[in-house]
């Protein structure tokens, strides 16, 4: 594996594999890597000659009192689980290569409608972060497909549109949810945890396994979510959102069959998301548009 931090190198060495004919993958991270992210590599792998992965812990999708300075960064272990999950080429810029100017001075991408509300209500700016800097990484490495988590449905929505409306030839794949056995979606965040904190977290996909399942049966959507708020809060959690959606993050209507149920909770200092997907009945969206 190539690991590279110049962007000129970066690019010459891209344009190699590209004169070759070589189909390259993009798998953009922040580091701390996991058993989620090398799924990303995984499926890359699958479906191109050159994987390419990128690790920068991007400052402009953090806000204000977020977990920036304590964010993990352990680039040594990222970079032998790479390797060993056949990555070709890791590319770790510093802050001042991709934003040489400051953050203050830098041009921004925003994604309207899908980066609104949901994570983007509660964290202000931060898919202009998410935006802004896969702009670019799309820009220097010019992939061929790019390999993102579900666990992070908005984001995967933000990019997907990101990519339609700027014409961008790039093929956008999105990559199941890896969990733990006890269910907890895997995250970097999750490391945040303590011990006690810990076996409470499977807790959120429990409650949203029991809201998906009474939803598929007919249950009245405002009832369920009620519940499933109150049953995060005995829990332990402090809970951010707990909405329905269909599969494109717009309301659900009347015509609605796949949806999406998105959470997002406060664990002591972890603030966790998660996500299921439902088949609804029609009875289900019938009563709740009403």
């Amino acid at each position: 594996m190539r690991t590279l931090r110049d962007i000129d190198q970066l690019r010459s060495t891209l344009q190699e594999y590209r004169q070759r004919g070589q189909r390259i993958a993009l798998v953009p991270t922040m580091g701390n890597l996991h058993a989620g992210h090398l799924a990303l590599v995984a499926c890359a792998r699958q479906h191109a000659d050159i994987v390419v992965s990128s690790l920068f812990v991007n400052p402009m999708q953090f806000g204000p009192g977020e977990d920036l300075d304590g964010y993990p960064r352990t680039f040594d272990a990222d970079q032998a689980q790479l390797v060993e999950a056949g990555c070709d080429v890791l590319f770790a810029p510093a802050v001042s290569s991709l934003y040489p100017n400051g953050l203050d001075a830098q041009t921004r991408v925003h994604v309207p409608v899908v980066g609104e509300g949901l994570c983007g209500g509660s964290r202000p700016g931060h898919f202009d972060g998410v935006s802004t800097v896969v702009s670019m990484l799309f820009n220097l490495v010019q992939p061929d497909i790019a390999c993102f988590g579900e666990k992070d449905y908005q984001q995967l929505a933000v990019i997907r549109k990101l990519v339609r409306d700027l014409h961008m030839p790039i093929e956008i794949i999105g990559v199941p949810i890896v969990r733990a056995e006890d269910g907890l979606a895997l995250s970097s965040r999750n490391g945040y945890l303590s011990s006690e904190e810990r076996a409470i977290a499977p807790a959120l996909y429990r409650t949203l396994c029991m809201l998906r399942d009474a939803l598929e049966h007919g249950a009245p959507i405002e009832e369920a979510l009620d519940q499933g708020k109150a049953a995060l809060s005995e829990a332990g959690f402090t809970p951010d959102y707990l909405e329905l959606r269909d599969a494109s993050l717009a309301p659900v209507s009347p015509t609605t069959r796949h949806a999406v149920l998105l959470a997002a909770a406060q664990l002591g200092p972890a603030r966790l998301i998660d996500n299921v997907t439902i088949q609804l009945p029609a009875s289900t969206v019938t009563a709740f548009s009403k």
